[in-house]
């Protein structure tokens, strides 16, 4: 894909300090794992990134094809582990912007906001302010931990 860095709302979002501080948990050569932004959908809500553009499996490279599983494998491990969720939804559409980002989304069996196709139901009434997200302050402290977790 061919798209300059500086229209590219993921390399805005990978590039801005203040979002490294705030929401990267920490990134390597192929992949940025970080926290949904605020306004989060629910805490624990994290994001696998492609360094590069790329629109999904279809595009990778030989060293992205075999880095992928384990990299998903460990980011929704440290997602159970942050949260204490039941499973770990993945997803990822890709329509937004031309860099593969999965959704790696906690599954509380107590909470049925979170059971699956309603938890985009619950992600659009958080944006539209008809529920909660995330506390920020939550999500920071949330970060903090994950970035003692989390290794390449």
């Amino acid at each position: 894909m061919t798209l300059a860095a500086e229209t590219c709302a993921i390399c805005q979002i990978h590039g801005a300090v203040s979002t490294q501080t705030s929401y990267e948990i920490g990134r390597g050569a192929l992949w940025v794992l970080r926290h949904h932004p605020d306004p989060a959908p629910l805490l624990g809500w994290l994001l696998l990134d492609s360094a590069r553009h790329l629109g999904g499996p279809a595009d990778f490279n030989p060293e992205e094809a075999a880095a992928w599983g384990l990299a998903v494998q460990h980011a929704s491990a440290l997602v159970k582990e942050l949260t204490g969720c039941d499973r770990v939804y993945a997803i990822a559409f890709g329509e937004g912007a031309p860099h593969l980002h999965l959704h790696l989304i906690p599954r509380f069996a107590s909470d049925p906001h979170t059971a699956a196709w309603l938890v985009a139901d619950h992600y659009r009434a958080v944006v539209a302010g008809e529920r909660s997200p995330a506390n920020p302050g939550d999500v920071g402290v949330l970060v903090a931990q994950a970035r003692t977790l989390w290794c390449w």
